[in-house]
């Protein structure tokens, strides 16, 4: 399955991030914890080349707890700080500030010593479409600045947003990159539900995904639609087409209505957490 997607207006943020980047002191890079390293943009380590970085792991809650705490351990090890939030919830946003500040500490001693005081730090917010990056501004300066939305893409141009008196935000559109260099994380991407499901096939996703999760976590998808997980993915999602009543004219089965139920439930935590990534 190979997957690939680049609107035109992602190379428009690109761009656009690389005329704003002279104005910022730290990068926070929004992942989706569940596909950290699939969720990260190659393209901003190269961006952000000498700038204050700091990774938050969004959605947490829908990940593997103690996969969570390795990945912590795997971005602390390189040096970058980590926070692992719910956006959604507010759980964990409480402590970005002092995150920010402790990251930032050598530039604020800086101005003190240059005499400025008391002047913003300037972040930059990045991350790659739908990962929750405008529920995560809207959370963090606690009031609705953003346009937020369940697809990718609702973000599209840029904005500043005033956290409090020490943070200032620099907001920029979801980018990905032009090519994936593994299949693998245009997979994963999908199936956390960072690529338009219109331009996926749908069926053999959910097959790779069952197929996955049979791997991984199994006795999940047995203890939820009650089928045979020694079947295949194929055997497996016709009997969940049949036990929940997915059928088309002449009673055919509906093998794509199917394989979303299986996709929004794996991706709305219905069916436990689950991380698609190990370090």
């Amino acid at each position: 399955m190979n997957i690939q997607w680049y609107p035109g207006h992602m190379t428009k943020a690109r761009r656009m991030m690389q005329e704003n980047i002279k104005l910022i002191d730290i990068v926070i890079e929004l992942l989706d914890a569940r596909a950290p390293l699939s969720s990260r943009n190659p393209d901003i380590d190269s961006l952000a080349n000498n700038k204050f970085r700091l990774v938050i792991l969004n959605k947490s809650d829908l990940a593997d707890d103690e996969v969570n705490e390795n990945w912590k351990k795997y971005f602390n090890d390189k040096g970058i700080n980590v926070v692992s939030i719910n956006a959604k919830s507010g759980s964990g946003m409480k402590n970005i500030t002092a995150v920010v500040q402790e990251a930032c500490k050598e530039k604020i001693e800086r101005d003190r010593k240059r005499g400025i005081l008391n002047r913003p730090i300037r972040a930059m917010i990045v991350g790659i479409p739908n990962v929750g990056k405008s529920t995560f501004i809207n959370s963090y300066a606690k009031k609705a600045c953003t346009k937020v939305g369940n697809k990718p893409g609702v973000t599209k141009g840029k904005q500043w947003i005033k956290i409090n008196k020490n943070i200032e935000l620099l907001d920029t559109p979801g980018i990905l990159w032009p090519k994936f260099e593994d299949d693998t994380v245009g997979k994963h991407l999908a199936f956390i539900g960072s690529i338009n499901d219109e331009i996926l096939q749908k069926v053999e996703l959910t097959c790779e995904l069952i197929d996955f999760m049979k791997m991984n976590y199994p006795g999940i998808i047995n203890g939820r639609y009650g089928v045979d997980e020694d079947n295949s993915a194929s055997d497996i999602l016709s009997e969940i087409a049949k036990n929940r009543g997915c059928l088309m004219k002449g009673n055919e089965l509906d093998y794509e209505k199917a394989a979303m139920i299986v996709l929004d439930e794996f991706r709305g935590g219905v069916l436990g957490r689950m991380s698609v990534e190990r370090p």
